[in-house]
């Protein structure tokens, strides 16, 4: 597949996803889908409307059914991203408890695995393939979930990803992913225009979860270790930023007792924000610093056919993360009333 024709499903995406966002805006204020602020954790000055998932999926959805066939993998994929939109919108009215959530995202990836769309998985025993792979799905799913807590921050790193995955599946000569990723990353950026602070819609649990298994399932089916063996180490770097906040959210909720799912300000990006003095588009732009980073150590990984050379990269790129969070660790935050 072309670059050219890349180019065109970005910019496609981007456009729908820049008409369809004010219309998904509107939607959910005539029918009241909105975010109430509650001085706890939501702290912004007015309701501020959902379905911006909505809007970014048939961005994604109809920019990539315009220029290309669906295969197998691929319908997979959109059917898996669909059942997780589903899922989320029903959790955007507040009806889904958090068990109820994670089996609807469980079907989801139930049937992302019946298309056949663990490839990158081969080398390991055939016993293992779906077990891994659900748990890849639903730790990816659930972090761009958690990580949704800043205006343009889930939006950015995902189109960042999205970039990032398109080069890679580009490299491995698959062209249906790549224009898929390149699809999604287009999506998001048009959202991304409506969504920047102050946002004037979010992208909700819908949106969210949907473009987090997207993303995992489009790392899930490219086959990274044919340009490089050390390559499947690539979308761990990609994917850096929502899962070191997701990580690090479970181990200071567990250290303080709380469940993962329990809403807190432990998230790393909010503790940044208290050193930035309260910035929110100065936070968000370091934290698309980190993606970026991430991103092009992931591509990296992807071309170097030097183990030694990849481990050392993303084992630098590791050592500064964890130094910090660890430093992020000691800024005082105001525990949740």
């Amino acid at each position: 597949m072309s670059p050219l024709l890349l180019a065109l499903v970005f910019v496609l995406a981007l456009l729908l996803g820049l008409y369809f966002t004010p219309v998904a805006r509107q939607a959910a204020l005539r029918f009241g889908i909105v975010d109430r602020p509650d001085g706890r954790l939501k702290t912004h000055a007015e309701p501020t409307p959902y379905l911006g998932g909505l809007a970014v999926f048939l961005a994604y959805l109809l920019a990539l059914g315009m220029v290309l066939e669906f295969d197998r993998t691929l319908l997979g994929i959109l059917l898996a991203g669909t059942v997780t939109l589903l899922v989320g919108l029903v959790d955007d009215f507040g009806v889904l408890t958090p068990l109820a959530k994670l089996a609807g995202q469980g079907v989801a990836v139930f049937v992302l695995l019946r298309s056949g769309a663990v490839i990158e998985l081969a080398a390991l025993p055939s016993a293992l393939h779906w077990p891994v792979a659900a748990v890849w799905l639903l730790a990816v799913c659930n972090a761009f979930n958690l990580i949704d807590i800043m205006d343009g921050l889930a939006a950015g790193i995902g189109a960042i990803a999205a970039l990032a995955l398109a080069a890679g599946a580009l490299m491995a000569g698959q062209g249906p992913l790549a224009a898929a990723a390149a699809a999604l990353a287009g999506a998001l950026v048009g959202f991304a225009v409506f969504n920047v602070h102050p946002a004037k819609i979010y992208l909700g649990d819908a949106g969210a979860l949907a473009v987090g298994l997207t993303l995992a399932s489009i790392a899930l089916a490219i086959r990274w270790s044919e340009a490089s063996p050390a390559g499947f180490l690539a979308p761990l770097s990609i994917f850096a930023v929502p899962l070191a906040d997701t990580a690090y959210v479970t181990v200071l909720r567990a250290r303080a007792g709380r469940p993962f799912w329990y809403g807190s300000p432990d998230h790393f990006p909010l503790r940044l924000l208290r050193l930035s003095g309260g910035r929110v588009r100065l936070t968000v732009a370091r934290c698309y610093a980190l993606g970026g980073v991430g991103a092009l150590l992931g591509i990296g990984t992807a071309r170097s056919g030097d183990w030694g050379a990849a481990l050392v990269a993303l084992g630098l790129f590791g050592a500064f993360f964890v130094a910090l969070l660890a430093r992020l660790a000691r800024v005082p935050m105001e525990p949740p009333s």
